[in-house]
């Protein structure tokens, strides 16, 4: 009997991307056909059919054909790939059997095969969403975790301000600097998303940094006393802004930094001999080196969603064809929470 074969819709990149990506700088294909079996040479690997695809600032360096030391390029002419959910529909791994639902890199497609399974995590608490596993129980949740936790080092009653607050990491780092005892400012860049970080995630405060004509300022207006603990998101001139306003021994939690991605080049920051003056320590944190804690995030965050404690908002994109719209939507702030791609339900 013949091997049941399917069609396969697929993100295409057409070629390396300058400047701001654009919707037509992706290819969506529909004539690609593949089979739903391994082929009998296969070791290690999983045919997945892709149920959710996260959408996520750091793709826009690989369609840069930037290369990086944690992340290679896209190829062009190829599927991208990133982050999403999964089910098996086949696999010679052992860890993996057919009907499981698993996170991790995959394709930009209805259906991967995927044989680096380095990055595969299964799912074993499939009672909660599953777009959660691309967010606050996938790669951004152990983002959050990992750099509030490990690298700001937090201490009770300690100022913070978190930017690009409203987006997959900085949601989850404000109710994670909130249930510490921590007071939490977050910036957002519309006055939508400012209500959500009060109402919603329960910050004790937010600002619109559109709005505000000189950083600075604001800042000074929202922190009198100085931040402890900034979680960057931005860069440019709101990293510029915050070194100004840091307290003494503060940390700053380096995660990311969407304002400077798509610039050719990259504006310049001032005040860095702030931070000898006070004694700020500034890191920057890659997630692959922090996979090692996901145990930790989920003893945390499992009980607190079941609670009602946690909150997490999601902007879902219906169909595979929505895929570049939301992803280019992201450097203009269009997505309301994380940003996903519902490729097939259940």
């Amino acid at each position: 009997m013949g091997e049941e074969e399917v069609s396969n819709k697929q993100i295409i990149l057409k070629d390396y991307v300058h400047g701001f990506p654009k919707e037509s700088d992706f290819l969506f294909k529909t004539s690609s056909t593949i089979k739903l079996k391994l082929p009998d040479d296969s070791h290690d690997a999983v045919l997945v059919k892709n149920l959710y695809l996260s959408c996520d600032p750091y793709m826009c360096h690989r369609m840069r054909g930037v290369v990086f030391n944690y992340t290679p390029p896209f190829t062009p002419g190829s599927p991208i790939n990133g982050y999403g959910v999964s089910r098996v529909v086949d696999s010679s791994h052992r860890s993996f059997s057919k009907g499981d639902l698993i996170w991790g890199i995959t394709g930009w497609e209805e259906y991967s095969l995927i044989t680096d399974t380095s990055s595969l995590f299964k799912i074993q608490d499939a009672d909660l969403p599953l777009s959660y596993y691309t967010g606050l129980l996938g790669m951004p949740g152990i983002t959050a975790y990992a750099g509030f936790y490990e690298v700001c080092s937090p201490k009770k009653d300690e100022i913070v301000f978190i930017s690009a607050a409203s987006g997959a990491v900085g949601q989850l780092v404000g109710q994670f600097a909130k249930l510490m005892g921590c007071y939490v400012v977050g910036s957002a860049g519309s006055k939508d998303k400012v209500d959500l970080l009060i109402n919603k995630f329960g910050f004790d405060a937010a600002f619109n940094y559109k709005e505000e004509e000189d950083l600075n300022a604001a800042l000074k207006r929202y922190f009198p006393d100085g931040i402890d603990i900034y979680f960057e998101n931005v860069g440019g001139k709101m990293l510029d802004a915050v070194l100004l306003n840091m307290r003494l021994r503060g940390r700053i939690a380096v995660c990311g930094m969407i304002s400077q991605y798509n610039l050719e080049e990259h504006e310049g920051v001032r005040n860095l001999f702030c931070l000898v003056t006070k004694r700020v320590r500034m890191e920057g944190f890659v997630v692959l080196d922090y996979y090692h804690l996901y145990p930790e995030l989920l003893e945390l965050v499992l009980p607190l969603i079941r609670e009602g404690k946690l909150t997490y908002i999601e902007d879902i994109a219906q169909g595979l064809e929505s895929g570049p719209a939301a992803f280019v939507g992201l450097f203009s702030g269009r997505n309301v929470g994380k940003q996903v791609v519902a490729v097939a339900r259940e």
